[in-house]
Parts: structure tokens; sequence; C-alpha cells
């Protein structure tokens, strides 16, 4: 608690540069940069609620590139575009959840010679509603399935449609230049008991419609969340209580350093 807990943070970030640049170098593929925000539930406030950091975690590496800090879930908004400005996302790829898809976080995205790619969901009603009522009247630029896969008991077939986005969205002026959809279905058949489930879900990107990519990048973004959980399971995150907001966030990058190396 004694430690300055954005010092902590800032020298996390220049141990992570050291190894980032070989590592990227070796791997020679584009970065994709996931962006997600976990709760330190192992310290309440006074508010009932837990402090909480958003990330930015290179899925090529398996390195979390920096931190930024907010005390409520809703101040995650706020904090994605100082987290930007931390790291250099020049011709890399950005990617988010739905909370991040915001005119100010896109524009800054942009600014700083980088793409994204962002789930759309219910917090853009306007845009999501008028995305899915055009959709049906459309044909993709590109689809495709990939393989059945066998997982934790279950067979699932994903499907990704991608579109020109320009056709589809209305007020495209708002959101500043190419904008691309991707539709995301997902079918899975339980194995033990056969029963059919689907799930459909749809981001906006800024990477050309003509490519195979997109689709793949939906699932690169997992990797945040799986990093998450061994934090969790691994290192206990969630279970080792603090009292302070300073002292969650110095073991968050103490134990972050500790599951990148």
């Amino acid at each position: 608690n004694g430690i300055n807990d954005t010092g902590m943070a800032d020298r996390m970030q220049q141990f992570a540069q050291i190894f980032l640049d070989r590592l990227l170098n070796a791997c020679r593929a584009i970065e994709i940069i996931c962006i997600d925000g976990k709760a330190e539930r192992g310290t309440v406030q006074e508010n009932g609620r837990s402090p909480d950091i958003v990330s930015a975690y290179s899925f090529n590496t398996g390195i979390t590139l920096a931190t930024e800090a907010c005390q409520e879930k809703s101040n995650e908004i706020k904090a994605v575009p100082i987290l930007l400005d931390k790291i250099d996302i020049a011709g890399k790829v950005v990617t988010a959840d739905a909370m991040s898809m915001q005119k100010d976080i896109i524009d800054k995205i942009r600014k700083k010679g980088g793409d994204f790619l962002i789930e759309l969901k219910a917090n853009q009603p306007s845009l999501r509603y008028g995305v899915e009522d055009r959709l049906a009247g459309h044909t993709p630029v590109y689809s495709y399935s990939e393989d059945p896969v066998l997982a934790h008991g279950r067979i699932e077939t994903r499907t990704y449609r991608i579109y020109d986005g320009l056709d589809i969205i209305a007020d495209k002026e708002k959101w500043g230049g190419n904008m691309t959809i991707i539709e995301y279905e997902s079918s899975t058949v339980k194995k033990s008991t056969g029963i059919h489930t689907s799930e459909k879900r749809l981001y906006v990107s800024s990477m050309p419609a003509d490519t195979p990519k997109p689709g793949t990048i939906v699932r690169n973004h997992w990797s945040i969340e799986s990093m998450h959980w061994g934090l969790d399971y691994n290192l206990q995150q969630d279970n080792i209580k603090r009292k302070s907001i300073r002292a969650a966030r110095n073991l968050d990058t103490i134990q972050r350093i500790v599951y990148s190396v």
C-alpha cells in the first residue's frame, strides 16, 4: 500500500516493452491489442463496488502492455482513451467489447493510425437496431464457416458474414470513415443430449470487408478474457482481500508481470 500505484504500473509498461519488441519481430504478424476491464473483487469500496482496471493486452505475445484504473464500471468509457494514449497502436488492430463503441474512442484509434474491431450491442441502440434491420436486405461481401470444433462436450460451428458498413450504417458520417459489419453466428450441439443452440453477435470494424481476417480477430479478442481467468484461477486474484484501491492495483500490476513472464 506504500507504493505509488501509478508509478508501479508505468514501470510494468516499461518492463513489458523490452520483451514486446523482440517477440513481435519474431512472430512477424500484425499485432492485435485487446482492451477490456476487470473488477478487483477482492476489494470492495464504500459504495459497495469493486474497483475496475482496464488493460491493453497483446494477443500475439501474451503480455499486458498497460493498465488504467477506474473506480466504477461506468468510468471504463473514460479510462479507455487514457489507456490508448499510453501505447503505440499505429498499424495495429484494437479490439474491445461494446462499452468501447464510443465516437471519441474510435476517433482516437483512427487518429493514432490503428484499426479497430468492437462488438456492437444495445448501448448504441440506433446503430445496433438500424444495422440489424438493414442486414436482411444485403448480401455479405464475404462469408465463410469454420470446420466444426469439439470442446467441453459440445460441437460448435462458427459462421462469419462480412458486410460493407457504408451501405448499412445510416449515420456513417458520425463515425468518421470506412466501416465494416461482421455478423458472427455460433451453432452448438451438446454431445450428450443433442440439444442445439445458436447465438449471433455483431461487430463493427475499420478493416476492409473483402477479407476473412476480421473473423479471426473476433476470436483473438477472447484471449484477454482467458488472461483474466488465469489471474483468478492460477494466481487467485479475486480471493486475495485488499483494503485499499492502491494495494489492489499494485497487486494486480505484479500479478500481470508474473502472468506475462
